[in-house]
């Protein structure tokens, strides 16, 4: 014979479980960005920023403060997964993310590009994450990116690489 009482009971109580640790994680999500708030709103694309040089679509696997590969950076949607087309141009990076905030890094703000295998939340085989590191404000934030063709990451590390390089050469010279 079944007891219905106690088992209903029980599906209860872990139903309840369930929901209060949810709950809880969604608490601790928004804290975090509360506690990020101190991050500047994200630049936008320009008007014209120019002919691209490359284009990539693929998935955006969240943005981390600078070198520390599990401090993900969740205020102004920096934390949300999504789908990605990127374009490379003179001007920057645009960041397109359907369903998620777009965003645009500019060229001047590009550190460093880099294949790496894991960031908050993603963890890949060696060189499977193209990881740019870029300031915004006062903070260095590392933003991965995994391309549809995996193969383009090299290409992609390359350019970015040129790019900060040409920059920095720029910026020297005046």
């Amino acid at each position: 014979m079944t007891d219905w009482a106690a088992r209903i009971g029980w599906v209860v109580g872990l139903a309840l479980f369930v929901a209060l640790v949810y709950w809880l994680m969604r608490e601790g999500w928004k804290w975090r960005g509360t506690l990020q708030g101190d991050l500047p709103e994200l630049p936008v694309a320009p008007d014209d920023p120019g002919p691209a040089q490359l284009s990539l679509s693929g998935r955006y696997h969240g943005s981390t403060t600078a070198g520390q590969w599990l401090d993900r950076i969740v205020a102004h949607g920096l934390g949300t997964r999504s789908r990605v087309e990127l374009t490379l141009t003179d001007a920057g990076l645009d960041v397109v993310r359907p369903g998620a905030t777009d965003f645009f890094i500019p060229a001047g703000a590009v550190r460093e590009a880099r294949l790496d295998k894991g960031i908050a939340g993603k963890v890949l085989t060696e060189g499977g994450l193209l990881i740019v590191t870029w300031a915004h404000g006062e903070k260095l934030i590392d933003s991965g990116f995994r391309s549809d063709r995996a193969a383009e990451h090299n290409e992609w590390a390359d350019a970015l690489t040129s790019m900060i390089e040409t920059n920095s050469t720029e910026g020297a010279e005046r």
